[in-house]
């Protein structure tokens, strides 16, 4: 009798990680597919539902960061690319998010994102100021490209309403009623390139002209906090730049809920650094998914404990 409860005790001790097994079902919000977000998590759902026992992701199309927080926001087994100044409406309930504060942490610091306000030649804007009286695409309503334009714009002296004629399109959209001439000019923020503005660039017979807006990260900064740097988009970007282009940028971060269980979180980050490799087939930005990028200062939501233990693991250091 003896023996056979110590045979059932070690039988249930060996069975117990087995059966203890986390298995979740977990939703990736992207972007428009004519961004990078979107492939990037395609990418990482593919990974994620090999490497991972027990995950299975997908990888899903939105409007881009705003959605994606909304999502996480719903409670449900999501993941989500945002943008940091996105994120930071959302996680201290404000302007997009005055309904609730989302309890959001972050689970890495992932590339820069590039503010483009691009147009063509032959549409009469040279300059930002030339965007007044204009039709310009501020970005769909469910992305971090529209709260980030119309801090562009504040920053620099106008009035969104009043002194442009503005429609909410994703980047691909944009670009179509640009080459079209319903639009006369484009917000968009993404990394480098985007594939919708290489196609604008691409066209036969059009120029893209890249407007510069860096003047407006201290005005944004002094608003918002230091989410804002100024950068440059090279010259060598896209076909038909004449000059360097100077921007605002912002960092894009991956972000869950709060309460995504610490052993699910470390999988995520790991699988992205093991197979970071994969990621750069993807797309190049991957490149930037970097320990050393892992810092409190790039991100403005607390790191998820899951992730705090990989870095920790790998000597990173998130102060």
């Amino acid at each position: 009798m003896l023996r056979k409860c110590l045979l059932a005790v070690l039988a249930a001790a060996f069975c117990q990680p087995l059966a203890a097994q986390e298995k979740i079902n977990l939703a990736i919000g992207t972007g428009g597919t004519g961004g990078v977000y979107y492939p990037l998590g395609g990418g990482l759902a593919n990974l994620l539902s090999k490497f991972v026992p027990g995950m299975q992701a997908t990888a899903e199309v939105t409007g881009g960061s705003v959605d994606n927080l909304r999502l996480i926001a719903s409670g449900k087994p999501y993941i989500g690319f945002t943008m940091a100044d996105a994120g930071q409406a959302a996680y201290r309930g404000e302007d997009k998010f005055k309904g609730g504060k989302v309890p959001l942490k972050t689970l890495m610091v992932l590339y820069p994102n590039r503010m483009h306000v691009a147009t063509v030649e032959g549409v009469g804007v040279n300059r930002f100021a030339d965007l007044k009286g204009k039709r310009v695409s501020t970005g769909s309503p469910g992305s971090a490209t529209e709260v980030m334009a119309f801090r562009v714009i504040e920053a620099l002296g106008m009035d969104k309403d009043r002194d442009m004629r503005r429609e909410r399109l994703g980047v691909a959209e944009s670009v179509a009623a640009l080459k079209d001439r319903k639009i006369e000019a484009l917000f968009w923020v993404g990394g480098l390139p985007t594939g919708a503005v290489s196609d604008l660039a691409n066209t036969p017979n059009t120029k893209i002209k890249m407007i510069d807006h860096a003047e407006a990260v201290a005005g944004m900064n002094k608003k918002y906090g230091q989410l804002y740097v100024e950068d440059t988009i090279p010259k060598t970007t896209y076909r038909g730049m004449d000059a360097d282009n100077k921007i605002a940028t912002v960092w894009n971060i991956l972000v869950a809920h709060e309460k995504l269980s610490d052993q699910a979180a470390y999988n995520i980050v790991k699988t992205i650094f093991d197979r970071r490799s994969d990621l750069i087939a993807v797309h190049n930005e991957a490149e930037n998914f970097k320990i050393e990028y892992q810092k409190s200062a790039a991100t403005p939501i607390p790191f998820h404990p899951g992730a705090v233990r990989y870095f920790t693991e790998r000597g990173g250091k998130l102060n």
